[in-house]
C-alpha cells in the first residue's frame, strides 16, 4: 500500500473561522438587544441561531488541531475522522437548536388564544435582519469558498450554517414588513420565528446527512469511481479489475482493487505494475490518499487466453514457477 501525505489546512480553517467567531458574536449580540427591546419572537430566536453559530466555531477551532495529525500506532489511518465528528455535531446542534425554537414558536402560538396580542415587530427589528442577511450571505461564500480551496467538510458544513442563519433573518424581515402594512394580524412574528425554527432543521439535516454517510463507510460517488475505474483499467498490462471498493476518510479516499494480470509474469514484474497502478490513482487529482492493489493471475480456465502485456519484456518458455507472480492468499 502507497500513501500520500495529506496537506495540513488546519491554520487555514482556523484563519477562516475565526473571521466568522467574531461576526456570529456581534450579531447574536446585536439580536438579543434588539429582540428584547422590542419584544421581537423571531429576532431573539434568531439570535440564538447566531449564538449557535458560535458552538461550532469554537468546535472547528478545536477540531482542527487534532484531524490533521500524522498517523500514529493507535490511528494508522490518521485522524481524519475527527473532522467528520465536528461536522456531524455541528449538524446535530443546528438541529437541535431548530426544534428548540420551533417548540417555542408552537407554544406561543398555543398562548396567544388566552393573553394579550404579541407586540408588532417594528422597523428596528426590519433593519437589524437585513444587516443580518447582509453579513451572513456574505460570511456563506467566504467561508464556502475557503471550504472547498482546503477540501475541509467541518468548514463546508459550517458555511451552511452560516446560510441557514442567513434564510432565518429573511422570515424575520419578511414578519416585520408584514407586521408593517397588516397590522390588525399581530402574530406574523411568532409565525416567522416558526418557519426560521423549519429552515434550521432543514439546514442541520442537509448537513447530517454526508457525515452519516461516511460514519457508514459510504463509497466515492459513482462519477468518482468510473473516473478511477478508467485510471487503473488504462494502465498497460492490466486485463481486468475486480472487487473495486472505496471508502470515504475525511475529504480524501481510500481505494483497494484487485488486478488480473498475465500468469508469465515475474513476481517483480507483477509488483512493479501494481506500483503504477497506485501511482496512477494517487496522482489523478481525485483525493486518493490510499491505493491498495491486490494482484491476481489470469485464470484460462475460466476466460479466454490472457491478452499479452506489451510494455513488459518477452522471457523464454523456460522460466519456472518459483519466478512467477503468485496470486496472493485471500
Amino acid at each position: 500500500m502507497t500513501r500520500l501525505a495529506t496537506t495540513d489546512n488546519g491554520s487555514d480553517v482556523r484563519r477562516a473561522t475565526l473571521a466568522g467567531l467574531v461576526a456570529n458574536l456581534l450579531l447574536a449580540a446585536l439580536k438579543f438587544v434588539v429582540g428584547a427591546l422590542t419584544r421581537s419572537q423571531a429576532l431573539v430566536a434568531d439570535a440564538a441561531h447566531s449564538a449557535s453559530d458560535l458552538a461550532t466555531d469554537v468546535a472547528i477551532l478545536a477540531g482542527s488541531h487534532f484531524w490533521n495529525a500524522p498517523p500514529d500506532a493507535n490511528h494508522p489511518h490518521g485522524h481524519r475522522r475527527i473532522e467528520t465528528l465536528v461536522s456531524l455535531g455541528i449538524g446535530l446542534a443546528v438541529v437541535a437548536v431548530g426544534v428548540g425554537l420551533a417548540l417555542e414558536a408552537l407554544r406561543a402560538l398555543w398562548t396567544a388564544r388566552t393573553t394579550a396580542p404579541a407586540v408588532p415587530p417594528s422597523l428596528p427589528v426590519a433593519l437589524c435582519a437585513l444587516a443580518s442577511l447582509a453579513v451572513k450571505e456574505a460570511l456563506f461564500h467566504f467561508t464556502r469558498h475557503a471550504a472547498r480551496v482546503v477540501r475541509s467538510p467541518a468548514l463546508e458544513a459550517n458555511a451552511w450554517h452560516h446560510r441557514s442563519d442567513a434564510i432565518s433573518s429573511i422570515s424575520v424581515l419578511l414578519a416585520a414588513l408584514l407586521s408593517q402594512f397588516f397590522p390588525s394580524f399581530p402574530h406574523f412574528d411568532t409565525l416567522g420565528a416558526l418557519i426560521v425554527s423549519v429552515l434550521i432543521i432543514r439546514s442541520g439535516l442537509a448537513i447530517v446527512r454526508p457525515e452519516l454517510g461516511e460514519a457508514a463507510d459510504e463509497g466515492a460517488p459513482p462519477e468518482t469511481v468510473r473516473q478511477l475505474l478508467g485510471l487503473a483499467n488504462a494502465v498497460p498490462g492490466v486485463l481486468s479489475i475486480h472487487d473495486f471498493r472505496t471508502r470515504r476518510i475525511g475529504s480524501d479516499l481510500q481505494v483497494t482493487l484487485h488486478i488480473v494480470v498475465n500468469p508469465d509474469l515475474t513476481l517483480r514484474e507483477a509488483h512493479d505494475l501494481s506500483e503504477r497502478v497506485e501511482h496512477v490513482l494517487l496522482s489523478a487529482n481525485l483525493h486518493v490518499i490510499d491505493a491498495l492493489v491486490h494482484v491476481d493471475p489470469f485464470s484460462p480456465e475460466k476466460a479466454g487466453p490472457p491478452a499479452p502485456s506489451p510494455h513488459l519484456p518477452e522471457r523464454d518458455g523456460q522460466a519456472t514457477g518459483k519466478n512467477r507472480a503468485q496470486d496472493c492468499p485471500r
